[in-house]
């Protein structure tokens, strides 16, 4: 069998892996020593893997095919614009007499993930929703940088180009981290703020003031990154409420695939130290509402607790059936508090 025949075969295996060692993680302690097992050979199989494939590695796109994968995604020209010394993917709808909003995704994710939210706010809000660099049509930062006060830069960019002195932030995930970092830094600026799932505390990843431990398929990311595994991602940040449509998912592995998307956002992981949150959010005045799904198996409600001992005016929603992805899972239906925080 020719090195590059044996692919297939071992990408099945690879995959056959993961969906088993998913399965497993959710069982008893048993089962979770199965679990740890079958991902330890999972690395060893990844690894020849990308030995297998050295020469023939998933490729980044150029030329006529990034073209091509852009369009679909792309809703004008002119979306494309420099902030902050950096070409960045920008949305601006609604009125600028109406209060604005800005959005910002998660990690891995891009503004399209607000689509539905932003299509029912704009008649009444100016909805300004951005791809941070690396992410979604947003090509690496020029600068190198991915750190919080680079995306501190970034939402002062956005603001000075609409003409915005205060907003409200809703943030998604690392969004959120960045949302509430940036209102404790700047509150003069921030008006509201709405967390949904938001990143913050440490994990077994992401200790305080230290350099993230990134597991080793992270880095493999770069170099090969197979279509199924974005798929099982992604269904896993998913309820049980709902699965992600084709479209969807070809929306997050053909903007992963852009040209230096990955790369950027290992160096975003690498760049990334955790400061306590309980040492900046007690002193955060902004009113903040909180969003969560039950079933979010990425940054689990658990998590919610923390942030409500830490911010004792906030308020938290909780949606059953509902993963890490409340506003793609179930965009009408979580919108509705929002909405309701947001109005007067």
């Amino acid at each position: 069998m020719s090195r590059v025949s044996a692919i297939p075969s071992t990408l099945n295996l690879t995959l056959a892996i993961v969906f088993f060692a998913c399965q497993f993680a959710r069982r008893g302690v048993l089962w979770r020593i199965m679990a740890a097992t079958l991902r330890s050979f999972l690395l060893a199989v990844l690894g020849v893997t990308l030995l297998v494939v050295a020469g023939c590695q998933t490729p980044p796109r150029h030329g006529s095919d990034k073209d091509a994968l852009s369009e679909p995604y792309l809703r004008s020209a002119g979306d494309l614009v420099v902030l902050a010394g950096t070409v960045v993917h920008l949305r601006a709808d609604g009125s600028r007499d109406h209060p604005a909003l800005i959005l910002i995704h998660g990690f891995g994710s891009s503004l399209h993930s607000w689509d539905a939210w932003a299509e029912d706010l704009m008649d009444r809000y100016r909805v300004l929703r951005f791809d941070l660099p690396g992410s979604g049509l947003s090509p690496p930062d020029q600068t190198g940088l991915y750190t919080d006060a680079r995306a501190f830069e970034l939402i002062e960019a956005v603001m000075a180009r609409d003409g915005a002195e205060r907003v409200t932030l809703i943030g998604h995930s690392l969004g959120g981290r960045i949302a509430w970092s940036y209102a404790a830094r700047f509150p003069d600026r921030v008006d509201q703020l709405i967390l949904i799932s938001p990143d913050g505390y440490e994990s077994p990843f992401f200790r305080y003031n230290q350099p993230a431990r990134i597991p080793i398929i992270a880095r493999l990311a770069p170099y090969f990154l197979p279509r199924p595994v974005v798929y099982l991602a992604l269904r896993r940040a998913y309820g049980s409420q709902a699965s992600p449509d084709a479209a969807t998912l070809s929306r997050y592995y053909d903007l992963i695939m852009q040209p230096g998307a990955r790369q950027a956002l290992l160096e975003r992981m690498r760049q990334t130290i955790l400061t306590n949150p309980d040492r900046v959010l007690p002193g955060l005045q902004v009113p903040t509402l909180l969003v969560w799904g039950e079933e979010d198996r990425i940054i689990p409600i658990d998590n919610a607790d923390d942030y409500l001992r830490a911010l004792p005016q906030a308020r938290l929603i909780r949606f059953n059936h509902i993963g890490h992805l409340p506003q793609e899972e179930a965009p009408a239906l979580t919108l509705r508090p929002i909405k309701a925080f947001l109005q007067p």
